[in-house]
Order: structure tokens, then sequence, then C-alpha cells
């Protein structure tokens, strides 16, 4: 298994980490799995760490010209801050819906992007399910589709949480890949 871990600036370690623990915080709060904890309780992490934080990394990135990962940073900053600061103001499904469509559709073209990895893309797309189930569920006034969304979030904030920690720990980010002309033989 290639155990190519260049790939993790400080910038990057730190952002992922914040999306990471952002994600769990909202997709936990989401699924109502644990007693007593709701996506209300997760409102102050993402304000601070999924929207300032985050923001702040996405700034320090572009700096280092590192246009990918602080474009990502940046604008998933600018969702939590606003998701914090919208919490529990009267908005209409509807309205609540078209924000989480309009930002799925960012994860989307973050996940799509070039120069991001597997892990990276891994954790926008699953960003992307998950916010898109939790438009429908509000369009719809399904909590089934809402709590499927809520556990999008947590295997995304699982995979980004692992992303920082794996330039961390020196674990493999990226898939093994087969030689070229090499391919599977049938035994004859």
């Amino acid at each position: 298994m290639n155990n190519d871990v260049s790939a993790g600036s400080t910038t990057s370690i730190v952002g992922r980490l914040a999306l990471g623990i952002t994600l769990l915080a909202f997709g936990l709060g989401t699924t109502k799995v644990i007693d007593g904890v709701t996506t209300a309780d997760a409102v102050s992490l993402a304000h601070y760490v999924g929207g300032v934080a985050l923001f702040l990394a996405g700034l320090l990135a572009l700096r280092d010209r590192d246009t990918a990962t602080g474009t990502a940073f940046t604008a998933l900053g600018a969702l939590w801050f606003t998701w914090a600061v919208t919490a529990g103001s009267q908005m209409s499904d509807n309205a609540a819906g078209l924000f989480l469509l309009l930002f799925a559709l960012v994860a989307l073209t973050l996940a799509v992007g070039a120069g991001v990895g597997v892990l990276d893309q891994g954790t926008y797309g699953l960003f992307f399910v998950s916010l898109l189930l939790l438009a429908v569920a509000r369009f719809a006034d399904s909590d089934a589709l809402g709590k499927a969304g809520g556990w999008f979030a947590v295997v995304a904030g699982v995979l980004a949480w692992y992303a920082a920690t794996a330039v961390l720990a020196k674990w493999p980010t990226v898939l093994p890949r087969r030689a070229a002309g090499r391919g599977v033989t049938a035994a004859g």
C-alpha cells in the first residue's frame, strides 16, 4: 500500500480537523442518535470551529497559493458561519431547503474539482449527499430523509478526520494502484 502523505500542509490538517469535528457534531445532532443531543447543540461549534476557524484556514491556504484547499475551506467556513448565525431564526422550510440546496451545489463543485485528493473528494461528495438529503427533507417535511442526511454528514466527518489524522500519523492517504500492463490472468 502506498503511504503517500506529502499532501498535508499544517493549514490543510487544521482545516480538515475543523471540518471533521463540525460535520460529526452536526451529523450526530441531526440523527438524534445520542439522547438529548440535537442539531441545535452543534450551533456554537459550527459557528467558531466550522465557521471562523475553517474560514481562516481557507484564507491561509489561499495565501499559500493552495487554491483548491483555500476555496474549499473558505466556502465551507461561510456555510457553517451562516448556518450558525441563522439557526433558530424564523425561516420557512422552503427557504432553509434552498439554502441547503445551494450549498449542496458548492459541495458538489468541491467534490468534482481538480486538485484535491481522494479523501477530500470523498468528504465533499458525502457532504453533498448529506446537504441534498437535508434540503429535500426540508422541502418534503421528512424526518427520515433528515436523519439519513445526518448520517451522511457523520461519515463525511469521519473521513475528514481520517484525512487529517492520516497525514499526522503517516497513515495511507491514497489507494493502491495496479502497475500499467499488469492485469489479472486466468489460470489455465
